[in-house]
């Protein structure tokens, strides 16, 4: 957490250990209630335990706002095949960095959340697969995964309920495709990670071909307190159709960048003023609401709530909540750009829409920035984006479009300022507006 600590905005739940001595161990976890919602989980009905998380409302916290109970109940039972669940902790959108402390300062959240999913769509074995970059992260858990399986919580006969765990912690070799559920089935499998043709879904024909669940971090290390503390408690935070508490990412021009955990539907201006505001001298211009891949917003939506319908209706996408604010020294096309760089670098090849796209992308984007380009360019620009958006094999098309759509929504102006200037008016070897627009902020 921050050192931010108002009591009528913070929800401290899941960050509520990370100030203690030591929070990754399993005696400071059950200082903390840590195992309670476990216990109560394995007293109910399998169905009963899904039930209970349909009724809290919680939804997928890893971009789509897919209810977590909804899609545990997707998993079929009685067809005689072995269930899965796999975490995705393959943390790699742009701006994101919520999963990877949460795992680092509180792994037994995730590991007990692990547990009641595993027990409620009875399966016996559970991955989770990590980024391999993060070292620090994967020593911590499978520490803490060594603790859990000592202490009784994972292996044979957890807790003497007659369940059997077992849990593994698989390394990743880095590739932003990886986060995307399919592709990340295929590379634990040990294949090259690829997004799947569905259907079949992962729920009918997942891991190994056998009905798989595949859950965020934070959904599934959300499910202990609701389990323990219960379904009116969990909805009295946030909205009707966005309860709960979540882990808002603020990063960039922000004077206290970090973790902020806030009930949903929380606003961009008061999450500001817990962070401190933009920095000394200047103004906000620009910010995503849910990583790279979001639709941009500007200063005029900094009273929209930060949940899944609030987002949505002003034209964008919770996403994974990774706020990226920038003031006015950032030239918008020059971000739109490193983005776009990073989409077509990450882009697996397997369909031609975001293979090729992405690269045209590029291309397009480089002579804007340099001043090459013409107007027709931008027509180009947003023809290309449009082959792109929603034609593409996953998600990444529309993500690497997301932020051409909007940026040229509401900054069309500076990308023919491009034009204008025969280079970006942001660099100081070409043009004095980068002078002039600190000098104004200043003022």
């Amino acid at each position: 957490m921050t050192e931010a600590t108002d009591p009528a905005i913070l929800t401290p739940v899941l960050s509520a250990p990370w100030d203690d001595m030591q929070p990754w161990r399993l005696d400071t976890y059950l200082k903390h209630d840590g195992y309670q919602g476990l216990k109560k989980a394995l007293a109910k009905h399998q169905d009963e335990v899904i039930q209970t998380v349909k009724d809290a409302g919680l939804r997928g916290r890893g971009g789509a706002g897919f209810p977590t109970g909804m899609k545990w109940g997707f998993i079929p039972q009685g067809d005689g095949k072995p269930h899965y669940l796999v975490v995705n902790a393959d943390e790699s959108e742009p701006g994101t960095c919520k999963d990877i402390p949460l795992m680092y300062a509180n792994p037994h959240v995730l590991i007990e959340g692990v547990i009641i999913a595993a027990y409620a769509i009875r399966s016996n074995h559970a991955f989770i697969y990590l980024r391999g970059e993060v070292v620090p992260v994967l020593r911590r858990l499978q520490e803490a995964v060594k603790e859990a399986y000592a202490a009784g919580y994972l292996g044979e006969n957890v807790l003497g309920s007659g369940f059997d765990l077992e849990l593994t912690v698989h390394a990743g070799a880095g590739a932003y495709i990886c986060g995307e559920e399919t592709a990340l089935l295929d590379s634990l499998e040990g294949r090259r990670g690829q997004p799947r043709l569905r259907p079949p879904f992962p729920a009918v024909e997942g891991l190994y071909a056998s009905p798989t669940c595949v859950n965020n971090v934070e959904s599934i290390a959300s499910v202990p307190a609701i389990m323990h503390k219960g379904v009116e408690w969990f909805r009295s935070f946030g909205s009707e159709k966005s309860p709960g508490f979540t882990l808002y990412s603020l990063s960039g021009h922000v004077k206290r960048p970090g973790q902020y955990e806030a009930p949903l539907g929380v606003t961009l201006r008061q999450l500001l003023d817990l962070a401190g505001g933009v920095r000394e001298g200047h103004r906000i211009k620009f910010w995503t609401p849910g990583g790279s891949s979001t639709p941009m917003f500007t200063d005029e939506h900094l009273d929209v709530p930060l949940d899944y319908e609030g987002v949505g209706a002003a034209g964008s996408m919770l996403g994974t909540k990774a706020l990226q604010i920038f003031d006015e020294t950032v030239c918008v096309v020059r971000a739109v750009l490193r983005w776009t760089e990073f989409y077509a670098h990450e882009s697996c090849g397997k369909c031609t829409p975001c293979r090729e796209g992405t690269y045209w992308l590029v291309q397009i984007l480089e002579r804007l920035e340099k001043g090459e380009g013409t107007e027709a360019d931008l027509e180009t620009l947003l023809d290309v984006a449009d082959n792109i958006n929603g034609k593409s094999f996953c998600a990444l098309g529309d993500g690497a479009a997301s932020p051409i759509f909007s940026s040229l929504k509401y900054f069309r102006d500076e990308y023919v300022e491009h034009l204008a200037h025969r280079g970006c008016p942001f660099d100081p070897a070409a043009s004095t507006v980068w002078a002039s627009n600190l000098t104004g902020a200043q003022a």
